[in-house]
């Protein structure tokens, strides 16, 4: 088997300068921080219904009156879940709408203000939600719901924006390994919430959305003082010049098949000259894109299970098998685990076989056999650890993969080689396609789960990978 020159010279990180690493940190830590903000409500859901119950408050009362109508949303435990639920699924709505609408932004207007704008309005809204709300002693269902709408749709510009600047610095070669490992941003997002979340519980959930809405602010601020867009803006030649002179630049690592067409580079790098604004696609063009349909439908699929984990298993180990919250937020961390070193492995192979769609495959049916074993764990945190590492392996994994480097492989393709304002609308395109499918998703979850159990909800997930993996094949 033949590795990629740049494997085989050792230069994978050698080329790359101080710039890149700055970047690529920025990058990383401002959608971890995003990240860290969702999961922070999924890893506080059962103190929520509990305040949001009248159970609570059924001991040493003086004034039940007055206690009963300021805290009483719902009669039941049973109800406050399914409006968490509800509350999932209006997040994951406005969040998939907005980024077909950040995608288009973003590759018009300048990606570090849109990004540091809905980070820092996001950690507001986040703190407004979580903590003014109890400080307040103020729940409101019809408020909750217009902040989350806010929220999702805040919170939408940060992928779009992160992968297009990833794909402003990091070119073709190598980019399976650089962001398979990059996009284990997610994952390190999700272990800090909870890590952030099961510090501070003790003290109310609502120092948990005040420590995550602070750090992500903070964030959002480095953010619009600290980020290089491209490698234009401070002199340095832009990926196609490098792109350029590699020997595999030509080969499309989605397929893998061979372009025998020789590459007429259609630019110029002249000293002192401007860089030259390329008009940005339209978002009919950048659906017509080979793959992008086939792949955005893949997508949805596989974010539909890889979120139902994201909001639900900390729940479902609470409620499944008795542990307590704080524990069960804790060892949800293996899931990401998991995915961390899925989406890394994963991206590596695909560069040395120089395709993505074998791996991707592969990879979407081994993780039937791992929900499979997953679903039977027996109530033991060690071996349900290992289970959940091994199921967000083979399910993280891929969903980083496609959200990541094949969004970039497409944003980047030939068809359109030079118009790197098609990156942030791709994204947008495939991300916002997968939010749909899991906003539809969480609501199915938890409707399912309340009529048919967690086994159905499981056999829901097996069915749902399956579509992931017929889309792949078809694209």
């Amino acid at each position: 088997m033949a590795w990629p020159n740049i494997f085989r010279r050792g230069t994978l990180f050698s080329r790359f300068s101080h710039h890149h690493v700055v970047v690529f940190l920025l990058t990383f830590f401002s959608y971890s921080l995003l990240h860290a903000s969702r999961k922070t409500f999924s890893n506080v859901k059962v103190s929520i219904s509990k305040q949001w119950t009248p159970s609570a408050f059924n001991k040493s009362v003086r004034l039940p009156v007055e206690i009963w109508s300021s805290n009483h949303l719902f009669p039941s435990a049973e109800e406050a879940t399914l409006f968490l639920g509800t509350l999932d699924t209006i997040f994951l709505f406005s969040y998939a709408v907005g980024l077909f609408i950040s995608g288009i932004v973003g590759d018009r207007l300048n990606l570090r203000w849109v990004l540091s704008f809905g980070m820092c309005s996001s950690a507001l809204v986040v703190f407004v939600f979580g903590t003014v709300t109890e400080w307040l002693h103020f729940y409101n269902k019809g408020f909750y719901c217009c902040l989350w709408i806010v929220n999702g749709l805040l919170q939408s510009t940060g992928w779009p924006c992160v992968v297009a600047v990833m794909g402003n610095w990091f070119g073709k070669a190598g980019r399976g390994v650089v962001f398979g490992l990059w996009s284990a941003c997610a994952s390190v997002g999700n272990i800090l919430g909870a890590c952030l979340a099961s510090s501070v519980l003790q003290y109310g959930y609502e120092y948990a959305f005040l420590v995550t809405a602070a750090v992500q602010f903070a964030g959002g601020i480095v953010i619009f003082f600290g980020l290089l867009v491209s490698p234009e803006e401070i002199g340095l030649p832009g990926i196609e010049a490098e792109e350029n002179f590699e020997e595999d630049s030509h080969r499309p690592l989605i397929n893998g098949a061979e372009n025998e067409d020789e590459y007429e580079p259609n630019y110029s790098i002249q000293e002192g000259s401007t860089v030259t604004q390329v008009k940005a696609i339209s978002f009919y063009q950048a659906c017509c894109l080979p793959g992008v349909i086939p792949y955005s439908l893949a997508y949805a699929c596989l974010k539909l299970v890889n979120y139902s984990f994201f909001f639900w298993l900390p729940f479902y180990l609470s409620n499944n098998f008795g542990w307590k919250e704080a524990e069960a937020d804790k060892l949800s961390i293996w899931y990401d685990v998991g995915g961390i070193i899925g989406g890394t492995l994963q991206g590596f192979i695909s560069d040395i076989l120089q395709k993505r769609a074998p791996v991707l495959a592969l990879s979407l049916l081994l993780a039937v056999g791992s929900l499979v074993g997953y679903s039977r764990s027996p109530n033991d945190k060690s071996i349900n650890a290992l289970l959940m590492a091994v199921t967000g392996f083979f399910i993280g994994g891929p969903s980083n993969m496609i959200s990541s480097a094949i969004s970039a492989d497409l944003g980047r393709q030939e068809l359109i080689q030079g118009s790197s304002e098609a990156l942030a609308t791709v994204t947008g395109i495939v991300d916002g396609t997968g939010s749909i499918g899991a906003a539809v998703g969480q609501y199915l979850v938890s409707l399912i789960q309340d009529n048919l159990g967690w086994m159905w909800v499981f056999y829901f997930f097996i069915l749902m990978k399956r579509s992931s993996h017929l889309c792949t094949k078809s694209k």
